[in-house]
């Protein structure tokens, strides 16, 4: 009886070790994957022999070129977290076709913006569907700009958020946008004040190569390539570290050219 035990034991490891596992983590969205399967190494059969959904094997049909996995199947809500388990034979990989199905797009409708003079934002949301980030971004510089981030809700309901900035003198325009995993971006109407604050001024020092804001400002120093040098927000930037060359400086709302020699 042990030796058949034995030899049972020593059939199934080598079985178990042919074995591969392509393992999908995500978020339930709605939607259910699709598997490109084909033929195992050996000519044999198909890739894929197995597939568990949060430990539960599925009853999908695996025996062909290609098959659904139906994630309708097992009271999953919108957003709960959903980990596939593809058990495969080894020298053949099985492929999820839309990966991208775990996760969150961005489907937002805002409802309002505002922005007040002082740079307080407050907007509200419906049908979301994932909790993805919100980015603020700021229109200036011949750009739009990131100011920060606010995690959204993800719920479909109406959400409420809010974010501080510090404006630039005379126009800012600003919107929210999210943006997928895949770098699909979804945007706002932007929302446009003139605000009264005094534009900064700046002074280089050659001899200290230092440069000095007339008031706190974020700022941008671009080499000639248009690489990100130096990136922050004070009243003084020094220019020790950079090699004698020409650069960009941008501020408040306003950009300029810079000689360091």
């Amino acid at each position: 009886m042990f030796k058949r035990i034995a030899l049972l034991s020593l059939l199934v490891f080598p079985l178990m070790a042919m074995a591969g596992v392509l393992v999908i983590q995500g978020e339930y969205q709605l939607r259910n994957l699709f598997v490109l399967n084909g033929e195992a190494a050996v000519g044999v059969g198909f890739c894929a022999y197995e597939v568990t959904v949060n430990g539960v094997i599925t009853t999908d049909e695996l025996n062909s070129d290609a098959f659904e996995i139906d994630l309708t199947l097992y009271g999953l809500e919108l957003g709960d977290p959903v980990e596939v388990r593809i058990i495969h034979k080894e020298g053949c990989s099985p492929k999820v076709l839309n990966p991208e199905a775990l996760e969150p797009t961005p489907t937002f409708e805002v409802k309002a913006l505002t922005v007040s003079e002082d740079g307080l934002v407050t907007w509200s949301t419906v049908n979301e569907q994932g909790a993805l980030p919100f980015i603020i971004q700021q229109f200036k510089w011949n750009k739009w700009v990131n100011l920060g981030e606010v995690q959204g809700k993800g719920t479909s309901n109406e959400n409420e958020y809010q974010f501080k900035f510090v404006p630039v003198s005379g126009l800012n325009k600003i919107r929210v946008i999210q943006k997928s995993f895949s770098g699909k971006i979804r945007a706002c109407d932007a929302v446009s004040f003139d605000s009264d604050r005094q534009a900064v001024t700046y002074e280089y020092d050659k001899k200290k190569d230092k440069i000095t804001f007339s008031d706190d400002t974020s700022f941008e120093i671009y080499n000639k390539y248009g690489q990100v040098a130096k990136r922050g927000f004070g009243k003084t930037v020094s220019l020790s570290n950079l090699r004698n060359s020409t650069y960009y400086l941008t501020y408040d709302s306003s950009m300029d050219e810079i000689v360091k020699k």
